[in-house]
């Protein structure tokens, strides 16, 4: 089993900067990916950043420039560093990581985090 815990949301104004975490403890071993998701009221549950396990990084074109991924593997953490926020990045933000193991793939969820941007 694993579990993904997510910190750092909140409230915050315009043009303002948010850092996320997520930690992942349990059984590790075979990630190949952890990233970033965020669903909006309303609105599909979409990518927003991943870092690979080679450390290679994919962003959402919605958030290049703006939101940085990086990870710490020693503490099995992900981070996402967030600048220059807008109100239409409000959501539920949730870490995700999926894990290649020889029997199986598993696909893992944080409970979430909300992110209000708004004045």
């Amino acid at each position: 089993q694993v579990q993904l815990v997510e910190s750092g949301g909140g409230l915050v104004q315009p043009g303002g900067s948010l850092r996320l975490s997520c930690a992942a403890s349990g059984s590790t071993f075979g990630f190949t990916d952890m990233g970033w998701y965020r669903q909006a009221p309303g609105k599909q549950r979409e990518l927003v950043a991943l870092i690979n396990s080679d450390g290679s990084t994919n962003y959402a074109d919605s958030v290049k420039g703006r939101f940085t991924i990086s990870g710490d593997n020693a503490k099995n953490t992900v981070y996402l560093q967030m600048s220059g926020l807008k109100p239409e990045d409000t959501a539920v933000y949730y870490c995700n990581a999926h894990q290649n193991l020889a029997i199986a793939t598993y696909v893992w969820w944080g409970q979430g985090t909300q992110v209000t941007v708004s004045s």
